[in-house]
């Protein structure tokens, strides 16, 4: 069960698909050298394999626990978390100006994608720290800032996002827990909130809650909701802890996977109220929480891959040492082992190429949103910023729900031995499986991507996407006879998805239908923009191969496009199919017959 970072794929990722020299080049990145990245990337790596992934079985199996009212974590956490506070690697994209080290948020994402692969539920801290900070520094006052942002970026305090309630699930409309002001610019909190991530813990001496809650005087619904900060412990003006703040966990969830990551169900103001301040302008709450949000949720999205990539190794690893069976037209000494059978070899390749697409469409994403918040260019800015808001609900939607069904392939390459807990196979399976429900649910994805970002401009972001991929299947044309082939494949594919996108498009005699047809509309996008990223890395491979290819990696891009090409982009042939024609069978059925 050990854990090898993909080095080799993440910088190939990195410099041919994300165009990271592209975006080391933009005004604020200067300290973004390649000697600098390569030994963030191999320290980085270093971490992942040697200290978080030998702690990811011990803590699947005692998890944090509730004692006497404190969270504890499991052996080894503490020790782990201080290795990233003494690296200073809660703060890689961080403002220099908190203590970060100011570099590209894809290299961040690099360098999350092997935490979370060695250690889904301790990176969940990290990563929902880092959101934390990005909201407090877009909205909070120059003193919040000063105040809470160099604790939070050096790790010295975590951040959370609380905006579950019980009877407020998706739908925060529903919000109950109040803010009443209580002088001196604070406000004194009540409710209670559930499913909170690293709620509470005992690695680090505060935790600072971002928590949505309503004034006494606001407005119904979503425009009534207002951001505040609730530190777990109170705070002076000079940062120093004062004493308890009215937060207690009440208790942990019992979670089918993720074990290790404590999630809690907070009580606020239970003895006469929780302390807190106000982010931003009253009633702006969860436009605030976005900016935690979307960064979670494409960090959600390069969980599918973390794990997908943690369940492939694996399953590689044991196919090449399992002897079962004498694999049809093996020529080698005595019984090879499983690796040699054609499904295996058919489960790991689907396993492989997919891992691949995704890294490249989440790496694209963040790049894109690097180059959004850094060119100079007000018209680049804004394409991209048109880009990461097209790609986040597919890459969160469609990297979660693929890699669900990689860690399931993953116990099926281990045969019956997967599903027996000791080999750790079923590990990844239940870890991933929350994935596509937290930070909004593929359903919640797709709706997002239909609703806000295709209707709602009339399909100009999607139209732009999809030219795009028109412009890779141009430069294929004019290469080899093998990347000609992949370019005609993802043609047929684009103008699949055209069609598609035009059929939701002129769908508005029945609101429903064109959210009936949401998520396959999502999977669709999500092989599409798949098979786009490893077109273009088999032919930046090409390229490459001009100079040497001594071990065959190059040619190995232009093997695994061929065989996503046919075992995986057809797919997206069927879910253009069900876009178009297959909304109204879901109201078919009356509901007493469900």
């Amino acid at each position: 069960m050990n854990y090898t970072p993909p080095l080799r794929d993440i910088r190939f990722a990195l410099a041919e698909i994300a165009g990271f020299p592209t975006v080391a080049a933009l005004p604020g990145y200067e300290e973004a050298t390649p000697d600098l990245v390569d030994s963030i990337l191999l320290e980085a790596a270093n971490i992942a394999a040697n200290t978080l992934a030998p702690l990811n079985r011990t803590g699947d199996k005692t998890g944090s626990k509730l004692v006497d009212g404190k969270v504890v974590t499991p052996g080894g956490w503490n020790e782990a978390w201080r290795t990233l506070v003494d690296g200073g690697w809660n703060g890689v994209s961080c403002s220099p100006e908190f203590g970060g080290m100011g570099l590209p948020h894809v290299l961040e994402l690099a360098v999350s994608e092997m935490w979370q692969s060695a250690n889904l539920a301790f990176a969940l801290c990290p990563m929902l720290t880092q959101g934390a900070v990005n909201a407090v520094a877009l909205y909070g006052s120059d003193r919040q800032k000063a105040l809470y942002l160099p604790n939070m970026v050096s790790g010295n305090w975590t951040g959370t996002m609380n905006l579950t309630e019980p009877q407020a699930g998706s739908d925060l409309a529903a919000v109950r827990t109040r803010a009443v002001p209580s002088g001196n610019n604070g406000y004194m909190l009540s409710g209670q909130k559930i499913f909170i991530t690293y709620g509470d813990h005992d690695l680090t001496d505060n935790i600072i809650h971002l928590v949505l809650a309503r004034l006494p005087d606001a407005p119904a619904g979503v425009k009534g909701i207002s951001l505040f900060i609730v530190p777990k412990h109170r705070i002076d003006e000079a940062g120093n802890i004062t004493g308890p703040n009215d937060v207690t966990c009440a208790s942990l969830e019992h979670k089918m996977g993720i074990h290790g990551s404590p999630t809690a169900v907070l009580v606020f103001g239970e003895k006469g109220g929780a302390w807190g301040e106000l982010i931003g302008e009253p009633n702006r709450g969860l436009e605030y929480m976005f900016a935690m949000m979307n960064h979670a949720r494409l960090n959600v999205g390069l969980q599918g891959l973390s794990i997908a990539e943690r369940a492939y190794q694996q399953a590689r690893d044991f196919a090449r040492e399992r002897i079962q069976g004498q694999p049809l037209g093996y020529t080698g000494p005595g019984t090879g082992p499983i690796v040699h059978h054609p499904d295996v070899r058919r489960m790991l390749l689907s396993m492989k190429s997919r891992i691949e697409a995704m890294r490249g469409l989440l790496y694209e994403v963040a790049a894109a949103s690097d180059i959004a918040h850094h060119a100079t260019d007000s018209a680049i800015q804004a394409y991209h910023q048109r880009k990461v808001d097209v790609l986040t609900p597919i890459a969160k939607g469609w990297c979660t729900e693929t890699g669900i069904e990689i860690a399931s392939l993953g116990m099926q390459v281990h045969g019956g031995m997967g599903y027996i807990e000791e080999t750790g196979a079923a590990q990844h399976l239940r870890d991933a499986r929350i994935t596509t429900i937290y930070e909004g649910t593929t359903g919640i994805q797709a709706n997002d991507l239909v609703g806000r970002k295709l209707i709602r401009d009339k399909g100009a972001a999607m139209a732009e996407l999809l030219a795009s991929i028109d412009a890779t299947v141009a430069s294929l044309q004019g290469a080899t006879p093998e990347l000609a082939a992949l370019g005609q494949a993802l043609a047929a594919a684009n103008a699949d998805a055209k069609s598609a996108t035009a059929a939701l498009l002129t769908r508005s005699n029945d609101p429903r239908m064109p959210f009936a047809a949401a998520v396959p509309y999502l999977n669709q996008m999500g092989i599409l923009t798949g098979a786009d990223v490893l077109a273009r890395g088999a032919l930046a491979a090409h390229t490459h191969a001009q100079s040497g290819d001594a071990d065959g990696y190059y040619a190995s891009k232009l093997a695994l496009a061929q065989f996503y090409t046919a075992h995986v982009l057809p797919q997206a042939a069927a879910f253009a199919h069900t876009v178009r024609d297959g909304s109204p069978t879901v109201f078919a059925l009356a509901e007493t017959h469900l």
